[in-house]
């Protein structure tokens, strides 16, 4: 019994001492000229380490469990996944030509990634790093999204000027939807109802009803729209506009936009913060970050990063002490019923 209470009340002390290592929140941003990735402290908005990848990144997505980055090269037709605990690359995986975009599902079992030479997406198994599936899709494929309950794959088809639904189960596409012209970035709000898309030479974000698969909105934002992040309240959808360097607020309960937020040059990616007070945007001519509160819906904060910054995304904290007691539980280092929750 005691040498049970002992161990518990060790690990407790090994869980206070170094949590805090593991439960800080990070931004992590692609830099296509560079060949790199900044890493972002989001807590101080300053760079803590830079990571050699392959030729002009362009997507990134971390997996849900904050594990592993996976890093879209698309000059070398590769993804490399970063080991987000050490910063440094594990594996490089041969993926299709010209590959742009990546999302991964939300069991972290899959990334799915557009190869818009090929007109494919990649289906990477992540417990092994191989391509498992490469299912054919529309005419240079760009974005792509995956629905909460990861049941679909949205992808942006920008020469077509559709989207394909790729049904996640057999990996086939079961649906093709017109929207507007040259469609780049997409997101998908936390019900899983709607899917955002930006189309970047009619200057809109279409709107599609995702159960019926239908477009049921058409928002005008600004020039060239390229990427889109929606808040995790669902509450709002925040777009890059390139051409005119501005980010439109989009809220999304009557699709209108109520605010347009001056930022760096020829602004790309964007992601938010899982609390949702920040929004953070990858301008590629400025090679900075700028960070929007989005309360105030001001820019807060311009951080320098490397050569042409496109990608960004935002490692989700854990609950470390949970994480870790289940890790040792699982190893029969903590095993005493009562003690483990």
């Amino acid at each position: 019994m005691f040498k049970n209470v002992y161990r518990f009340i060790f690990t407790l002390i090994f869980i206070l001492k170094f949590a805090p290592i593991f439960s800080n929140n990070f931004a992590y941003v692609t830099n296509s000229i560079d060949s790199t990735v900044s890493v972002i402290e989001t807590g101080s908005n300053t760079v803590t380490a830079t990571i050699p990848v392959g030729k002009v990144p362009e997507g990134i997505a971390i997996t849900p469990n904050g594990a592993f980055a996976y890093v879209v090269n698309s000059s070398d037709g590769t993804v490399n996944v970063i080991d987000t605990r050490s910063n440094t690359v594990i594996t490089t995986i041969p993926v299709g030509v010209f590959p742009s975009g990546v999302a991964i599902t939300p069991n972290s079992a899959f990334a799915y990634v557009t190869n818009s030479i090929d007109g494919t997406v990649s289906v990477i198994e992540t417990g092994s790093n191989l391509v498992t599936v490469t299912v054919t899709v529309g005419t240079q494929p760009r974005g792509v999204a995956i629905t909460p309950n990861g049941a679909f794959a949205y992808v942006t088809n920008q020469d077509d000027g559709t989207v394909s639904v790729i049904e996640t189960g057999s990996n086939t596409v079961t649906a093709t939807i017109p929207v507007g012209m040259a469609p780049q970035g997409i997101a998908i709000t936390p019900n899983g109802a709607f899917a955002y898309v930006a189309n970047q030479t009619d200057n809109t974000v279409s709107v599609i009803e995702t159960g019926s698969n239908l477009v049921t909105v058409t928002v005008t934002v600004g020039t060239q729209p390229r990427g889109v992040a929606i808040t995790p309240n669902g509450g709002f959808a925040y777009v890059t506009n390139q051409g005119d360097d501005t980010v439109s607020v989009i809220e999304t309960g009557s699709n209108t936009v109520t605010a347009t937020i001056p930022v760096g040059m020829a602004p790309q990616g964007i992601a938010i913060t899982p609390n949702g007070a920040f929004a953070y945007v990858a301008n590629q001519t400025d090679n900075t970050v700028s960070v929007i509160e989005t309360g105030s819906n001001s820019v807060t904060t311009i951080i320098p990063v490397g050569n042409a910054p496109f990608g960004i995304a935002i490692l989700q904290p854990v609950d470390t002490a949970k994480e870790l007691l289940r890790s040792l539980k699982k190893k029969r280092l903590i095993y005493q019923k009562g003690l483990y929750p």
